[in-house]
């Protein structure tokens, strides 16, 4: 006899439907089901939800290409700042990313998956996927695998590293030390750029995607030869080629956490930062002005991506949320999901900043498909709200 999950948590009034919606998703999900969700309207957190055996509102899950929200809100603090300067070129900072060919290229293109330096011949190993100084080392010296700056395509495992780069090298601080001192500290945030070893009874490992047969139908209809750009950018070329579902589960990212795929965290923890980011929560000021928003917001990449082969769409460093999941957003909603199905963004028309985690691993990648019904759910009550 099999047992009914039970939806725990709680919503503020008005948002009940919200919460009628996520039970009537985990309703239909198979019974080790696991995922939280949580949203903040203006500054207010006004669903905070979890279900699954074993899980509470303090789990943490991986997060994978979520963290590429994290490691570009710090970007857009330093050029907030004037600590980074968009339209200088990327060797203003790093002299080094001249090598072969790369000079010309802005901070800009940098941000929006331009550089065509998407991998290395060679690959990474495990070690270096876990050390963003040592992609960037390795970066440095690779030729693109396009044109600089004349196309874009999905920067998967390294944009973080890219990013992180300049970063160390306009602050002499890391990516990861920036983030914990001026995000995650001060807003308390359960969203972590290197777990620490005593949070990690906390964290769920990752379960591997179990495919309906049509879905696996169309994964083994879909085969991806050694050598693509898929390959390259997601590192199944090399000697030790990453299995990706499984990446999070050593510990070495997790005690990394590599700005592109190895944050850990909770729903909470990823909408309270796009909250803390779009607003002003429990007293502090919106981490971002308005121009800041609006600029990182902004469609700076849309098209034909050459990694993904599909339509996809960025801002800097952000995903441009609205175009390239959740039609039904506001213009310049901004954020990124992850491979496993996490989800996170913020409208900053609306207020709405959105979390969503679930531990297996999602069909296709990307944005779990419930995201939609989950994201519209909140927006439905946000705007019906007094």
């Amino acid at each position: 006899m099999t047992q009914e999950i039970t939806v725990q948590g709680a919503v503020a009034e008005g948002f009940e439907p919200v919460r009628e919606e996520f039970a009537a998703l985990v309703a239909g999900e198979r019974q080790d089901y696991e995922g939280q969700l949580c949203a903040y309207v203006h500054g207010r957190r006004v669903v905070d939800l979890w279900a699954g055996p074993g899980v509470t509102g303090d789990s943490l899950y991986a997060v994978y290409s979520a963290t590429k929200g994290a490691a570009h809100l710090v970007a857009a603090l330093l050029v907030q700042d004037g600590t980074l300067e968009l339209d200088r070129k990327v060797t203003y900072y790093w002299p080094e990313f001249a090598a072969e060919g790369k000079g010309a290229l802005t901070l800009r293109d940098l941000l929006t998956h331009r550089a065509g330096l998407i991998g290395t011949d060679a690959g990474f190993t495990l070690a270096e996927l876990a050390d963003d100084r040592m992609i960037a080392e390795r970066l440095a010296d690779q030729r693109p695998f396009w044109r600089p700056g004349t196309a874009f395509g999905y920067h998967a495992l390294v944009i973080g590293a890219l990013t992180g780069e300049v970063v160390r090298r306009a602050t002499g601080r890391t990516l990861q030390e920036v983030y914990g001192e001026r995000i995650r500290a001060p807003h308390g945030l359960d969203l972590h750029l290197g777990l620490p070893a005593a949070h990690e009874p906390r964290f769920r490992p990752v379960q591997p995607m179990l495919p309906a047969p049509a879905q696996q139908a169309q994964l083994d209809a879909e085969p991806a030869g050694p050598h693509t750009l898929a390959s390259i950018a997601f590192n199944r070329h090399g000697a030790q080629p990453t299995d990706l579902e499984s990446l999070p589960n050593e510990r070495l990212i997790r005690a990394g956490g590599p700005a592109s795929v190895g944050g850990v965290g909770s729903a909470r923890g990823l909408a309270g930062m796009y909250a803390a980011m779009i607003s002003e929560v429990d007293g502090s000021s919106p981490l971002l002005k308005e121009d800041t928003l609006a600029e990182f917001g902004q469609i700076h990449s849309s098209g034909y991506d050459l990694v993904a082969r599909a339509h996809k769409s960025f801002g800097l460093g952000f995903q441009a949320t609205a175009d390239t999941w959740h039609p039904f957003l506001g213009a310049g909603t901004l954020g990124h999901s992850g491979a496993n199905g996490v989800q996170a963004f913020a409208d900053p028309r609306s207020g709405i900043a959105y979390g969503y985690t679930r531990r297996r691993f999602a069909f296709p990648g990307g944005a779990a498909p419930e995201n939609n019904r989950l994201a519209a759910a909140v927006q439905r009550a946000a705007l019906a709200a007094p």
